[in-house]
């Protein structure tokens, strides 16, 4: 029985990550769920009591699997220059991958206090990866530079989402040459 919740619920979340990344926050409705997952619509309340908590589902499934991901590519070099190239490129490589169109999706949303601090947490999780980095690189106060490179990042996510003129390989490229020459200063 719990192997087939276990099931259940890894399908209604697979079905949210696709609605969002298909239709925004306005496209996950319990109803749509039920109807890619083949559930009453009651049985959906049954896993979830509200969009609020899929999301923070989402969130707490989905962004550690997305930073680990980062982290393993960091780790792979050898410089701390490498490692906050690998960082950066990691996470706009992951921009076409539906788990992170599903996170900016619900990033975009109006969510309840709770779901909008465990994104804030998972998110400030994927800041700490690169404060090391940047500590090797001579920061005195890598924190604070992790979490300006992130905005940077951030940015850069957003003008590839919103299809800018720009190729995504283009506003790649500007983006690790904006972030290695902030962070070298």
């Amino acid at each position: 029985m719990a192997e087939h919740r276990s099931m259940q619920r890894g399908a209604l979340l697979d079905a949210a990550r696709s609605l969002l990344s298909e239709g925004g926050t306005d496209a996950l409705t319990f109803p749509a769920l039920a109807e890619r997952t083949g559930l009453a619509r009651s049985s959906v309340y049954e896993y979830f009591r509200s969009r609020g908590a899929v999301v923070e589902e989402l969130c707490e499934v989905d962004i550690p699997v997305w930073a680990a991901e980062v982290q393993a590519a960091m780790e792979r070099e050898a410089t701390p220059e490498a490692k906050v190239e690998a960082y950066v490129r990691t996470q706009l490589a992951l921009v076409g991958d539906r788990r992170h169109r599903a996170v900016v999706a619900i990033s975009a949303s109006e969510l309840d206090a709770s779901a909008r601090e465990k994104i804030r947490a998972a998110h400030g999780g994927l800041v700490t990866v690169v404060v090391d980095a940047l500590e090797g690189m001579g920061h005195d106060r890598p924190r604070l530079a992790a979490m300006l490179l992130q905005g940077v990042v951030d940015a850069a996510v957003r003008r590839i989402e919103l299809g800018a003129a720009e190729d995504p390989q283009a506003i790649i490229d500007a983006t690790v040459a904006m972030a290695l020459g902030g962070v070298r200063g």
